[in-house]
């Protein structure tokens, strides 16, 4: 009924963090490889990889020195061929990380526009300085502070949205797009089936003038979804992405409904869905980090707004960047595996592509440490500096940053009970949660109850209905705890009552339980604290 990708569940890898099998504490892509047929059997038909190119990694590799090699970290490029091998063996698809916003100031490109006669100087975005001697404007970064850093080689300023070490390309000059194309087509030759994009929404900048007054990345307005920007997108898709079997998902920064639409409906011949974050921060303040409040009737407007919004969603409660879900909107303590299901039911029966990050399959919960010095998040650190400049109280700026910080998606997976969770055999990039005795991936294989049994059941339950696939999603009901929508195509229609509270709550609803993650058999209208039913009837019947 749809392209192979919206009927396909994608499972995101980050390679540092997934299986060590040379024992340096890195992640690394024989243990990807050694791990497809677990992937395979969780029932994704996509794996997304995190970035394995060549990289100083002062971004953990979202800072690229060489596009069409592979990290030594990580392995080689023979190995990257395996991989395609491997995963195409058991049918299933990679798509790679492209992250074309910017590159590392050691990249071979960078290095040679360093000096002003160089053809290169021109692919990147220098300025000189004011005449007071201070930078080419006001803007700020997603990493905190100016955006420009001064080059004592070249005399001038370069700019970069997010690290200093992340200097952007620019794109108004044609042969940056075309590196990018040749970069595309390198890999799509290779076995890629596609591209996650990287804040791929702010590559393009249609004026270097100060930016308006703003808390944080001030200078937004002249670079967020430019015209430039969606011209790009539709030259690569025409010159690039239409000559293969392939599709796109976009990260996309602070975009609302109508700016996704422009991106992403199919008439554009942009992207073909992307990612957006309203959905995780309806109990946040200010991004990721001060938080308020959660309201299960605010989850809900929110999702039916890009539900209803966009053709098609890129569904995701986690990634390499956000906290881990279960901590997050569930319960990490008493009801840490009722809710890991109940979450799970929430993210594979909205309409879209479903994307699991590595380790939500069973349930694994924020970090544990105890103090910023053993994060390696430059993020963390940098909003750690941001508050204390407004004198916001040590044990309040740990308190959020724990709560909200990337790394807690970071730690390494958990695959047994054993030393470093059976992770690597040496010491980890960045430490393993201890709760890997408890939460691990070899306890919950064959454990009817387990959270991976969960996630197997929902794939599958999805796999076999055009309904859960193709329906409409239509709001119900909602209030502070409960909250609950229909899917429905023809005539039949399923109901999702989800009770995202450690409270017991009415929610009056009939039909056939379908799925429940505690074992219930039939449903009488009240749900038990994170209690998630999943009702089946006919509209005839529901209409009745």
């Amino acid at each position: 009924m749809g392209a192979w990708w919206q009927e396909r569940v994608v499972y995101q890898v980050y390679p540092r963090s997934f299986q060590d099998t040379n024992g340096d504490g890195i992640g690394d892509i024989q243990g990807i490889i050694d791990h497809l047929d677990d992937i395979k059997a969780l029932g994704a038909g996509i794996i997304w990889l995190s970035p394995v190119y060549c990289s100083p990694d002062a971004d953990n590799g979202y800072d690229i020195s060489d596009y069409r090699d592979i990290n030594p970290k990580f392995g080689t490029l023979a190995d990257m061929d395996r991989l395609f091998t491997e995963a195409n063996k058991r049918d299933l698809k990679i798509i790679m990380d492209l992250v074309i916003n910017h590159t590392s100031d050691e990249h071979a490109w960078f290095q040679q526009s360093r000096d002003p006669q160089s053809t290169y100087r021109d692919y990147y975005i220098w300025r000189p300085e004011k005449p007071d001697g201070s930078p080419p404007n006001n803007w700020t970064g997603f990493f905190m502070g100016s955006v420009w850093q001064k080059d004592e080689m070249s005399g001038e300023y370069y700019l970069h949205l997010f690290d200093k070490k992340q200097p952007d390309l620019n794109y108004v000059n044609p042969k940056v797009v075309d590196e990018v194309k040749d970069i595309m087509r390198f890999w799509l030759d290779r076995g890629a089936a596609g591209f996650r994009c990287d804040v791929i929404n702010v590559i393009y900048k249609t004026s270097l003038a100060d930016g308006k007054p703003r808390l944080a990345v001030r200078g937004l307005e002249h670079y967020k979804s430019q015209e430039g920007n969606h011209r790009i997108l539709r030259e690569l898709r025409r010159e690039v992405l239409a000559r293969y079997d392939c599709f796109t998902v976009g990260e996309t920064v602070m975009v609302d409904v109508d700016e996704a639409r422009d991106l992403c409906e199919p008439e554009r011949g942009e992207l073909d869905m992307l990612f957006y974050f309203d959905h995780l921060e309806v109990d946040r303040r200010v991004a990721r980090y001060i938080p308020k409040p959660f309201k299960a009737d605010n989850l809900l407007r929110v999702l039916t707004k890009w539900q209803q919004g966009l053709h098609w969603n890129a569904l995701y409660l986690e990634n390499h960047d956000q906290p881990r879900i279960v901590s997050h909107y569930g319960d990490d303590g008493r009801y840490r595996a009722r809710s890991a299901k109940l979450l799970a039911t929430l993210l594979l029966t909205l309409r879209g592509t479903p994307y699991i990050y590595q380790g939500q399959e069973i349930g694994m919960t924020n970090f544990d440490m105890t103090r910023l010095s053993q994060l390696k998040d430059v993020e963390s650190h940098n909003i750690d500096k941001l508050m204390k400049a407004y004198r916001i109280p040590r044990f309040l700026r740990w308190r959020w940053i724990r709560q909200a910080s990337r790394d807690n998606a970071r730690t390494p997976m958990q695959w047994t009970a054993g030393l470093q969770a059976g992770f690597t055999t040496g010491t980890p990039w960045l430490r393993v949660n201890g709760n890997h005795t408890d939460i691990n991936h070899a306890a919950q294989q064959g454990d009817p109850h387990s959270v991976l049994t969960f996630y197997k059941r929902m794939i599958a339950l999805r796999a076999g209905s055009e309904t859960l696939k193709y329906g409409a999603f239509m709001p119900l009901f909602a209030n502070r705890r409960v909250l609950a929508y229909a899917r429905t195509l023809h005539d039949e229609r399923f109901v999702v009552l989800l009770n995202m509270s450690r409270h017991a709550a009415r929610a009056p609803s009939g039909g056939e339980v379908a799925v429940s993650n505690t074992g219930l058999q039939t449903y009488a209208g009240r749900l038990a604290p994170y209690e998630a039913v999943v009702l089946r009837t006919q509209v005839k019947e529901a209409n009745a």
